[in-house]
């Protein structure tokens, strides 16, 4: 595998792949620990994305509209209605450690809503939700209500709304589609009149589009068939058919949009073929210049994925270095909780809580997002590779998720070749760095600094 990189030859900047969802902190009964952040900082992760933050109800002090605005009949417009103390403390740890807050408006997942949902049903004033957001927004930008000005950029206007296709089991959302259509254009034609361009609107946090793989010539697509439950579901049939309805819905009343967001949980090819999709669909509603965001997505549906495994770091490499070369703006890895909940959390070794491998491939992507400018990096299929430079610094990942394949560089200066599996994290090697073996589900970060 020859892989010829030009560092002479800038293609453009690095784009933030390895932003994450949900920040680390402890919460124990003295006090929040917040200093699990540092690894953020230390991996330069540009955005953390407030979704889900705290545990079931956002803690029921984080980041939820319902958190900050207890009581819905109360005077949006008083600041003793609001309730920031917490939030206060998340925003300004983050800020500390140099992420930026990409602010989730809306509320928390409720898993066991087909017993009893609480907070999921759409607002019963959509105008004063908006009012609402707007003097939330006002607090942390504009120092409202003893609040900051922290310049947060993106709001996001809820969060998959179309989880599932019957609503006594939606999970994010009691409405219908038409009820979440309207929600998104009130707010953002509100948000907008109220800030203009100093923040950025979009939603709405899809839930992804597997569906294109059930029949890919129906959506003009050069995509394997596939025929499983998995795509072939009324599910993915109704989330595909919600995607149509709310570009429809908001190019018919002018909504202002700056980002679309989506999730996805697949693999490198499916995720790119979605991104391939997203991006076919904008265009195809005149939606081709704004920011399309992939804002929660891992490995957690591939049975073969473990936080701890060279499988789950190679491969999350391998997207991030695959989905430079897409049209998507950022990628959020969710998560990156201290001490996660099932499959979503790669970032720490749950058995020793340090972390892992999958977070040093997230360290080793954010060196080439400080170096900031792409070079030109030319390879055969078969390994994902993407080189940086700043200066005299320079910098090559190469993610091998297939066997065993021999690596073939062409570089002059005295570079150092570091592996990235689960028994070395980052570690630096005697390879010689313009000719070696990369093994399997293995990354190379190969630099001279």
């Amino acid at each position: 595998m020859k892989i010829n990189v030009d560092f002479n030859n800038i293609q453009g900047k690095i784009k933030p792949m390895h932003a994450v969802g949900q920040p680390p902190f402890t919460g124990g009964f003295a006090s929040i620990n917040f200093t699990p952040m540092h690894i953020l900082k230390d991996a330069h992760i540009p955005y953390s994305r407030l979704h889900d933050v705290g545990g079931a109800f956002g803690g029921n002090r984080y980041v939820d509209i319902p958190n900050i605005f207890r009581d819905f009949d109360a005077d949006e417009t008083k600041p003793e209605s609001y309730d920031f103390a917490f939030t206060d403390e998340l925003i300004k740890a983050l800020v500390e450690y140099g992420v930026k807050p990409y602010f989730r408006l809306g509320v928390t997942i409720e898993n066991q809503c087909v017993i009893k949902a609480y907070r999921i049903h759409p607002p019963k004033d959509y105008a004063k939700w908006a009012r609402i957001c707007e003097h939330i927004i006002r607090h942390y930008n504009e120092g409202w209500a003893d609040g900051f000005h922290f310049d947060i950029r993106y709001w996001e206007i809820w969060n998959e709304p179309e989880n599932r296709d019957v609503p006594h089991m939606n999970q994010m959302w009691t409405g219908t589609a038409g009820q979440y259509y309207e929600l998104y254009d009130v707010t953002a034609k509100h948000l907008k009149k109220c800030f203009g361009d100093k923040i950025k609107v979009g939603g709405y946090a899809a839930c992804g589009f597997y569906g294109i793989f059930s029949d890919p010539d129906k959506y003009g697509l050069d995509i394997e068939k596939r025929d499983d439950e998995r795509y072939t579901s009324s599910k993915e049939e109704y989330r595909i058919k919600f995607f149509f309805g709310f570009l429809d819905y908001i190019k018919k009343h002018n909504s202002p949009i700056d980002f679309f967001s989506w999730h996805t949980y697949g693999t490198v090819d499916v995720v790119t073929a979605e991104a391939d999709f997203v991006d076919m669909v904008l265009k195809d509603y005149g939606y081709e210049n704004i920011e399309t965001h992939l804002n929660e997505w891992n490995l957690s549906h591939d049975r073969k994925r473990n936080t701890s495994s060279s499988y789950a770091s190679a491969n999350t490499m391998a997207m991030m270095l695959a989905m430079q070369h897409k049209n998507t703006d950022m990628l959020m890895y969710y998560d990156a909780r201290y001490v996660s909940v099932g499959a979503y959390g790669g970032f720490y070794d749950l058995a020793t809580f340090e972390p892992s491998c999958v977070y040093y491939s997230f360290k080793a992507f954010g060196e080439l997002y400080e170096l900031g400018n792409e070079v030109l990096c030319i390879h055969d299929k078969g390994v994902y590779a993407l080189a940086a430079k700043d200066g005299d610094r320079k910098s090559v990942i190469v993610s091998n998720i297939e066997e065993d394949v021999k690596i073939e560089l062409n570089l002059e200066d005295d570079f150092s070749v570091y592996i990235i599996d689960k028994d070395n994290l980052m570690t630096k090697t005697e390879l010689n760095p313009n000719e070696f073996i990369l093994k399997e589900n293995t990354v190379a970060v190969i630099k001279n600094f």
